[in-house]
């Protein structure tokens, strides 16, 4: 099978998330602001067409660069996350993935990172589904601070542009989309 290019990838992308995706109507943000729409991006990412190709167009997009791991917060980024471990031990380009808890577990390891552990000095980048405020890139990125892991870019399959670049900016990241919203028309 030829391997399509992250322009005809994005192309199919784009049609699922603007056809199952994307839901006009009112509808109130987990920031509690009212939204003329809702993007539910986990119908996309849960899908085997849609997480290989959120995986694959993020897996191009970080390609040469010098990282340690991927990974971001819980629930948004954790399909994407499985496909892109998973495509890059099929692409013979592994790349070790972790998910950021909300808060530590109460029993067993009692961790707030998930997966291969990470250590002081280790350079990840973060990835999530969809960024509003950003909030849940900045929270996971103060875990990971904590633990002396250094992240400085974060990746978002839709930047709905309302102020994820600029508070991402001050928390330190660098916010790189695939799409933003109004590419949608909205």
């Amino acid at each position: 099978m030829e391997r399509e290019t992250r322009v005809e990838l994005k192309k199919k992308l784009f049609v699922l998330l603007n056809n199952q995706a994307l839901k006009r109507g009112k509808f109130v943000l987990s920031s509690g602001k009212e939204s003329s729409y809702y993007l539910d991006a986990r119908v996309i990412t849960l899908s085997p067409q849609g997480a290989y190709l959120a995986a694959s167009i993020i897996l191009d997009m970080i390609k040469g660069r010098d990282l340690d791991a991927a990974g971001g917060p819980t629930l948004g980024a954790d399909p994407i996350l499985g496909a892109m471990a998973a495509l890059s031990y099929i692409n013979n380009q592994p790349i070790k993935t972790f998910i950021v808890r909300k808060q530590a577990k109460e029993h067993g390891a009692g961790r707030q990172v998930e997966g291969p552990l990470l250590k002081k000095g280790d350079r990840v980048i973060l990835v999530d589904d969809v960024a509003t405020t950003g909030k849940a890139i900045i929270e996971a990125k103060q875990v990971l601070d904590k633990i002396g892991v250094i992240s400085r870019e974060a990746i978002v399959i839709v930047d709905r542009e309302e102020g994820a670049a600029d508070n991402l900016a001050k928390a330190g990241l660098k916010l790189e989309s695939i799409f933003k919203i109004a590419d949608f028309g909205l």
